[in-house]
């Protein structure tokens, strides 16, 4: 088994699994914080080579700082060249009207000491509110922090074509785009996947096992409804009930338990596949918090996914079409559900409030 790669540019590669940061944040139960870092290297000898993250995940860049500072020291500057962060850049909502550019450089500044690192390999883009501010100012900000050497590639997050082409129209050089896609949610497929075709701009996806729904954990178990102190899975909690009823999201886990079974893998694996198997997908960003989630997940690449593994997929998605619109347009409605449980001010308030209950 080898972990297999992608190129979203030149001199730029991510392993096709990426260990995820944002459940060693806040609000996603305890985190044994050395633990988590001592088990970053278990990720790295293993092949995932990517680590994502973001200026909002609290604590989050200062841990995988942490690991590779140490990992500089007791393996040398090669080893921990091997190491890919991809970050992400998120003004506060309530800055965008009157955020300075000197101010959005900062945050690169902070990015880079929090992380040790001289270059930031990917940075990824995130405007709360198009009509607030001047975002494509702000992208050109990093575009120039990119020329000075501080960022190597720029890519957004959480956007459909119509709010990435304001960056691309402006003449800025983007690599990827990291979305929500799941085989719970495919709203990329609709016009981003081929947009992103055309521009060269590829997929880096998110929430592919919904917050660990999308394992045997769940597989025969009740609806619990909403009643969780994580709010990842109160948000994934919602798009399943975008997906179908829970009955139907309990089909969903047969049929990919069942697939699974015919691999000799688990249904978490079949999910991810199903993403690594989709046009313009890159990679796909793995939850993985500890080195004991590490065998299941290296599993996918053992996968090959069958004509009619994906026949009987389809089949069972045609009965249930999961979220409609544009990519990340529910969430953005920050009067909806799925609006109101995020938190709109973590760069500069780690403990920011969100805007209400998410309901049923």
């Amino acid at each position: 088994m080898s972990v297999e790669t992608r190129a979203l540019a030149e001199g730029l590669s991510v392993s096709r699994v990426i260990k995820g940061g944002w459940q060693l944040a806040g609000d996603h139960g305890p985190v044994d914080r050395a633990a988590a870092i001592a088990d970053m290297t278990a990720f790295v000898d293993a092949g995932i080579t990517t680590f994502d993250c973001a200026d909002i995940y609290t604590g989050v860049e200062e841990m995988i700082g942490a690991f590779i500072a140490d990992l500089r020291a007791t393996r040398g500057a090669e080893a921990a060249d091997r190491v890919v962060v991809t970050t992400k850049l998120v003004p506060d909502l309530s800055r965008l009207s009157d955020l300075r550019a000197d101010e959005v450089e900062a945050i690169v500044d902070r990015s880079l000491a929090r992380l040790n690192l001289d270059r930031l390999p990917l940075v990824q883009f995130y405007w709360w509110d198009m009509a607030q501010g001047d975002p494509v100012a702000a992208m050109e900000v990093l575009a120039r922090c990119r020329d000075k050497g501080k960022i190597a590639h720029l890519g957004v997050t959480n956007w459909d074509v119509a709010e990435t082409r304001a960056f691309t129209d402006a003449g800025v050089d983007l690599v990827s785009s990291q979305v929500q896609y799941s085989i719970l949610d495919r709203r990329p497929a609709g016009t981003l996947v081929p947009w992103g075709a055309e521009e060269g701009v590829q997929l880096l996806c998110y929430g592919t096992l919904a917050g660990g729904f999308l394992t045997e954990k769940w597989l025969g178990a009740d609806d619990p409804g909403f009643a969780f102190d994580n709010r990842s899975l109160v948000k994934y909690r919602l798009i399943i009930d975008e997906f179908g009823p829970w009955e139907v999201f309990q089909d969903l886990l047969r049929l990919l338990a069942e697939i699974g079974a015919a691999h000799g893998v688990s249904l978490s694996s079949v999910a991810t596949r199903w993403v690594l198997d989709q046009p313009q997908v890159a990679a796909a960003i793995v939850g993985a918090r500890y080195a004991r989630h590490l065998p299941k997940t290296l599993e996918v690449f053992d996968l090959t996914l069958s004509e009619a593994d994906h026949a009987r997929i389809v089949a069972l998605l045609a009965e249930a079409p999961g979220p409609q619109g544009p990519v990340f347009g529910l969430e953005r409605d920050r009067s909806g559900r799925h609006g109101r449980i995020m938190k709109y001010n973590l760069n500069t308030k780690p403990d920011d409030r969100v805007l209400g209950e998410a309901g049923g």
